[in-house]
């Protein structure tokens, strides 16, 4: 069964944060993990991850904290599953980073069974941008009829 880590969980969730608050600022690593209810130390780490792939940008001082590199709408969630995840290969005889293939792979016909798991997988989370993301949130909020206020 393919099962993303909690590292490309949490990853996906701190950057969605992040894109809900888009624009005032840096946001603080503590504020991201208490309201993804994610240990900051773990945050910290995958943080560093995404930050060495260029997606988010970090300030340090008091008012410091994390920031998303682009928009909202450049940023899929490809791109960062990608980052925390590795490649989206259900078996290696179909991941393109993977030197020694299969010695059955050029007549293997389970093989192309497996691209197209990994192509539609791709397709999918390279469709969905953390603004998509966003606007799906957005909506939650106004479930059958009945509207949450914010002040």
């Amino acid at each position: 069964m393919m099962k993303l880590s909690t590292k490309g969980q949490y990853g996906l969730r701190a950057m969605f944060d992040l894109a809900q608050h888009h624009g005032p600022g840096p946001i603080s690593l503590k504020l991201v993990a208490d309201r993804q209810d994610i240990s900051e130390h773990y945050l910290e780490q995958i943080m560093a991850v995404l930050r060495k792939a260029g997606l988010v940008n970090s300030l340090r001082g008091p008012q410091g904290g994390y920031l998303l590199a682009r928009s909202p709408e450049e940023i899929t969630v490809g791109d960062i599953i990608r980052v925390l995840e590795g490649p989206v290969a259900p078996v290696d005889c179909v991941n393109d980073d993977v030197q020694d293939k299969c010695s059955r792979s050029p007549e293997c016909v389970t093989r192309l069974v497996w691209a197209k798991v990994r192509d539609a997988i791709e397709q999918v989370i390279d469709s969905i941008t953390l603004a998509d993301m966003c606007e799906e949130a957005e909506k939650a909020k106004y479930v059958e009829g009945s509207f949450m206020y914010h002040i």
